[in-house]
């Protein structure tokens, strides 16, 4: 099986890291590394331009490593929630997938590229997450993602609901007997003293 020595352009899972010149077999790397500009053909007669590749790749590196760790920051404590409808043993009819978490990022300002998102497989139930970023092969910040069942926090909501109204109506239950009985007692007093009015007013006529 032929092969070709290639130098890398970006970070490969499972066959190198930026700047290192690897053995690949020839169709993949004439097919895949090469056309997606991810690595560059290294023979004996291009040594001195690989030499020159890597040392813009290094330089190219450290100011990469610089900009994600400033743009790590943006991702400490960010949560990302998504309902799904569920089916049986929690189970989810809609799995929550790398390009979902992209495009979730994507609307709070935050780009990152679907392969960068550590999801090995998509999330198929309800729970917690921690996902990673990689946004630099030494800098990888995580991220909450919270699936939850579609319409439980509006089902939830509906609960707490008519415990809030049946409250509010004991409360004006209890209330009302006693502004009722206030409001006699004056009267009450005013209809006993009436009488010693009227004596006063009679004494006064025989005098």
């Amino acid at each position: 099986m032929a092969h070709m020595d290639v130098l890398l352009c970006e970070d490969i899972d499972n066959l190198g890291q930026r700047g290192q010149v690897v053995r690949v077999r020839a169709g993949y790397g004439r097919n895949y590394l090469l056309p997606q500009k991810l690595a560059i053909k290294a023979t004996s007669g291009n040594k001195r331009m690989i030499d020159e590749q890597r040392r813009l790749l290094a330089k190219r590196e450290q100011s990469e490593r610089v900009s994600a760790q400033s743009e790590a920051e943006k991702f400490q404590g960010l949560e990302l929630r998504f309902e799904r409808r569920v089916g049986e043993h929690g189970i989810l009819f809609g799995s929550v997938t790398a390009l979902d978490i992209a495009e979730a990022l994507k609307e709070r300002g935050l780009t990152v590229e679907r392969r960068r998102i550590g999801l090995r497989e998509h999330i198929k139930e309800v729970g917690d997450f921690d996902v990673t970023i990689k946004l630099h092969r030494d800098v990888s910040p995580s991220v909450k993602v919270l699936v939850r069942k579609e319409g439980a926090e509006a089902a939830k909501a509906a609960e707490v609901a008519p415990k809030a109204d049946s409250t509010a109506a004991e409360l004006s239950v209890e209330t009302s007997p006693k502004a009722d009985s206030t409001a006699a007692e004056p009267s009450a007093e005013a209809s006993v003293e009436a009488p010693a009015d009227k004596q006063a007013e009679t004494e006064a006529a025989e005098e």
